[in-house]
C-alpha cells in the first residue's frame, strides 16, 4: 500500500488546513484527482505533494482511496503551486483554494460520465484552407508599444487611453505566441461577466478561422455547470489555446499557459469577497512569474499600485510602463470635458439646463448619449413628510431602495424585499415620497424632459409628428433576465437607443459606436468619502465613462463628457479636464505617502460577524490582546500595528453584526509573517470564552475597502 495525501474541500476555519492521509493500492502522482472518504460521506480531493512532517494515521484509522479519476491528467506542478501561494498570501486552507477552483460538476461524476464529457472536448479543427483573419494595421504608438513586449520579458503596464486600441494588441501577442509555439495557451481576464461575449466574439473572428472555434473558451460564473465543465476540460487537456475569463479564471488549469493578459486591471471586481479573498491581478502576475510567461496588464486608468510598481526600474519599479495616450485614427480625438457648476443652476435640478439642450442637440444630429448613475432603483430611501419614517430594513443597517417598476422596496444587502406600503407604517400619513434618485427615476425624469423632441426622420403617415426619442435604461434591475443584457446592448449598437441611462455596468469596457455624449449626474459623492480609495475609484469610473464618447474617429472630434457637480474647481475634476493621469496618480501616491497608505504600506482587517456588536468586538479584542501576549517577540513583530476594533460601514446585514479591526505594517514579510503566527491563535480564541456568540470570522488580506 501507498501512502498518499490529499487536500479536499473542508468549512472555512474547519481547521483541516493541511492534506490528508490516505493510502492508495497504486502510487499516484501528485496532481491527481481522487475520490476519497470524508465521515460518512465520498468527496473529491487532489493528491498533494508529500510532506514529510504530515501526521500519519495509526492502523485501522488510515483509510483508502476510493477512486482515482485516471482518465485526466494531472494537476501541473505550475497549478500547485499557485494554489499553495494563494492559500498561504490569503490564510486560507489550501483545500479550500483547490477545490474551489475546479469546476463543482467534476464532484458528482462517475468515471463512465466522465469519459463521456472527455469524449466531447474534441481537438477543434478548421475548415479546409481556412486562414487567420486580416489584423488591421498598427499605430505609430501600437507598434512601439508591441516591438518593446517582443523584446523584453517580465510583467507590462500598458496605459493606454480609452479607444486607444488595447484590444487590439492583446489580439497580435496573441497571433504572435500561437504563431510561435504551435501548442502554447493564452490567458485573457476581464473585470465582469458581461465583458466576457464581446470579447469572446473578437477573438473567435480573428482566430475561430484558423484554430476552431473550440479552440477558444469562457469560464465566469454565470456559466451553467456543464459548461464551466466543458470549458475547463479544454483548458486543461490543451484543446483550447485561449482561455477569456473573470477572476475565476486565474486557477484555470493550462499546461501550456504562456501568456496572461489582464484587461482593466484597475477594476476591484478583481478582488474576490467571499471565501478565499484573493486578487486575480496579483495572483496572475505571481503565476506569469513561476512560469516565465508574459504578464500585460492593461487599463487607461492603472491601479495606484500597478502605476507606482511601474516606475522606472532604477527607482525600484518592477514592471515596465508602456504607453499609448492617442485614439486610433487620424481625427479621434478624446472628448471634451465640461463641468457644469451646480451651484449656479436652478435649485433642485437633476439635469442642468445646458446639459438638457446638449442631449437634444445630439438626438437632432441623429446621435446617441449616455447619462451616468451609479445607483440603481428608483430613489434610495422612501420617507414619510409627516413622522420622519424611512425605509430601513430590519434585518440590516442600511434602507431598502424603492423599485418603482414593480412597487417594492428592496435592500441590496439582504435581499429582503416587500411591497411599498399604501401609508406610513408609523403613522398612518398616506404621504410617503421618495428620496434622492437612482437610475430608474433618472430614466422617468428623462422621458418627461425630452417628451417634446421627436426623432429627426422618424415622420410616417401614422405618426406625421415623428417618433418619442427612445431612453434605456440598463443597470443590475433591467438585465435579471437571461438574454436582456444582450438583447438591450444590441439596441444600443443598432442605433434604436436615443439616451441611455445606466451604473458603471455600461462605463467600461463597452465599444459604443454612435455615443458623442456622455454625462455624470451626481459625482461628489466620492469626493469627501472616509474610504481613502474614494478619489481613485471616482476618477477611474469617470475616465472610463468618458472613453464611451467619440469612438468612432469619424466624429469624435465633437464629442463631450459633462460632469454636473457643486466642487467644479477639486483638482480631481481638473486632473480629468486635461485627461491627466499621471498628474493625478502622482498627487495622490504623494499623498498617501505622507499618510503611509498602500502601497507604502501593507495592510489586512480581521472581520468578525456575530449576533451581536458587543461579541463581535469581544472577539477582535481578545484576538489583539493574544497576539500582543504571544507573539511579542515574533521578528518584525514591532513594526506590525493593530487598530482597535471598529463596526463596519454597514455594521448589521441580515440581522448579523459585523466589526473589523485593521493590522498594518510597512513591510510585507512583517505582515505575512504576523498572519501566520496568529492563525492558530485566532482558532484557539474561537474556541474560547472570547468566540461565544460569534458566528464566523475571517482575515481579508490586501483589502479594497476598510
Amino acid at each position: 500500500m501507498h501512502l498518499i495525501q490529499v487536500l479536499i474541500q473542508t468549512p472555512a476555519h474547519s481547521r483541516i488546513g493541511t492534506a490528508l492521509t490516505y493510502q492508495s493500492v497504486q502510487p499516484l502522482a501528485p496532481g491527481t484527482l481522487v475520490r476519497v472518504p470524508l465521515g460518512k460521506r465520498e468527496t473529491l480531493g487532489v493528491v498533494w505533494d508529500p510532506d514529510p512532517s504530515a501526521a500519519v494515521p495509526e492502523g485501522d484509522k488510515l483509510r483508502s482511496v476510493t477512486a482515482a479519476l485516471d482518465e485526466l491528467p494531472p494537476l501541473s506542478a505550475d497549478w500547485r503551486r499557485l494554489v499553495a501561494f494563494a492559500a498561504a498570501y490569503y490564510q486560507r486552507a489550501a483545500g479550500e483554494v483547490a477545490l474551489a477552483a475546479l469546476p463543482p460538476q467534476l464532484r458528482d461524476l462517475s468515471a463512465q460520465q466522465l469519459q463521456r464529457r472527455l469524449r466531447k472536448v474534441a481537438q477543434p479543427t478548421a475548415a479546409a484552407g481556412a486562414v487567420m483573419a486580416a489584423a488591421p494595421t498598427l499605430s505609430a504608438e501600437q507598434q512601439a508599444v508591441m516591438a518593446q513586449i517582443r523584446q523584453t520579458d517580465g510583467c507590462f503596464l500598458l496605459f493606454g487611453a480609452t479607444g486607444s486600441g488595447k484590444t487590439e494588441v492583446y489580439l497580435q501577442c496573441v497571433q504572435e505566441l500561437l504563431e510561435r509555439q504551435s501548442d502554447a495557451q493564452a490567458l485573457v481576464m476581464v473585470p465582469e461577466i458581461n465583458l466576457t461575449p464581446q470579447l469572446q466574439a473578437r477573438f473567435q473572428q480573428r482566430f475561430g478561422p484558423l484554430l476552431g472555434d473550440d479552440a477558444v473558451v469562457s469560464l465566469h460564473s454565470a456559466m451553467t455547470n456543464p459548461q464551466r465543465l466543458r470549458s475547463w476540460l479544454a483548458a486543461h487537456l490543451g484543446t483550447a489555446r485561449i482561455v477569456l475569463g473573470t477572476r475565476m479564471a486565474v486557477f484555470a488549469s493550462m499546461p501550456a499557459l504562456a501568456l496572461i493578459i489582464v484587461d482593466e486591471e484597475h477594476d476591484p471586481s478583481y478582488k474576490q469577497q467571499e471565501g478565499a479573498r484573493y486578487s486575480a491581478r496579483d495572483l496572475a502576475v505571481f503565476r506569469g512569474r513561476q512560469l516565465g510567461a508574459k504578464v500585460i496588464l492593461g487599463s487607461a486608468t492603472p491601479s495606484l499600485e500597478s502605476w507606482h510598481h511601474s516606475r522606472p526600474a532604477a527607482d525600484g519599479g518592477r514592471y515596465r510602463r508602456l504607453e499609448m495616450p492617442s485614439r486610433i485614427g487620424e481625427q479621434a480625438r478624446l472628448p471634451l470635458v465640461r463641468r457644469v457648476d451646480m451651484n449656479h443652476q436652478p435649485r433642485r435640478a437633476v439635469i442642468a439646463p445646458p446639459l438638457l439642450a446638449a442631449i437634444k442637440q445630439r438626438i437632432a444630429a441623429g446621435e446617441q448619449s449616455m447619462v451616468f448613475l451609479n445607483r440603481r432603483g428608483y430613489a434610495p430611501v422612501l420617507q414619510c413628510g409627516s413622522c420622519e419614517w424611512k425605509s430601513a430594513c430590519p434585518h440590516c443597517s442600511a434602507f431598502r431602495v424603492f423599485h418603482k417598476i414593480d412597487r417594492s422596496l428592496r435592500c441590496h444587502h439582504c435581499g429582503f424585499a416587500e411591497p411599498v406600503p399604501r401609508a406610513c407604517p408609523e403613522c398612518g400619513n398616506l404621504d410617503i415620497s421618495p428620496v434622492g434618485r437612482g437610475t430608474e427615476r433618472l430614466q422617468e425624469h428623462l422621458v418627461e424632459l425630452l417628451a417634446d423632441v421627436r426623432r429627426p426622420g422618424s415622420q410616417t403617415p401614422d405618426q406625421p409628428d415623428g417618433v418619442p426619442v427612445h431612453v434605456a435604461r440598463i443597470d443590475a434591475d433591467s438585465t435579471r433576465h437571461v438574454g436582456s443584457l444582450q438583447s438591450q446592448l444590441a439596441q444600443v449598437h443598432s442605433g434604436e437607443v436615443d439616451v441611455l441611462v445606466g451604473t458603471q455596468m455600461v462605463a467600461k469596457g463597452h465599444d459604443f459606436r454612435r455615443i458623442t455624449l456622455v454625462a455624470a449626474v451626481n459625482p461628489d459623492n466620492a469626493l469627501f468619502s472616509s474610504d481613502f480609495r474614494a478619489p481613485e475609484r471616482l476618477f477611474s469610473l469617470l475616465m472610463q465613462a468618458a472613453g464611451r464618447a467619440g469612438r468612432d474617429a469619424a466624429i469624435s472630434g465633437q464629442s463631450e463628457m459633462w460632469i454636473q457637480t457643486c466642487q467644479p474647481q477639486h483638482p480631481l475634476f481638473e486632473a480629468l479636464k486635461r485627461h491627466d493621469y499621471p498628474a493625478f496618480a502622482a498627487r495622490q501616491l504623494q499623498d498617501r505617502e505622507n499618510a503611509a497608505l498602500p502601497p507604502f504600506a501593507f495592510q489586512a482587517l480581521l472581520r468578525a460577524e456575530a449576533r451581536t456588536q458587543e461579541a463581535a468586538h469581544a472577539f477582535l479584542a481578545s484576538a489583539s490582546a493574544c497576539a500582543s501576549e504571544l507573539l511579542a517577540g515574533l521578528p518584525g513583530f514591532d513594526r506590525v500595528t493593530l487598530y482597535p476594533a471598529v463596526p463596519m460601514v454597514v455594521q448589521r446585514v441580515a440581522n448579523v453584526e459585523r466589526a473589523q479591526m485593521l493590522v498594518e505594517s510597512p513591510s510585507r514579510p512583517a505582515l505575512q509573517n504576523f498572519l501566520t503566527a496568529w492563525y492558530d491563535i485566532l482558532h484557539a480564541t474561537r474556541q474560547g470564552e472570547a468566540g461565544r456568540g460569534l458566528l464566523r470570522w475571517a482575515v481579508d488580506v490586501d483589502p479594497l475597502a476598510i
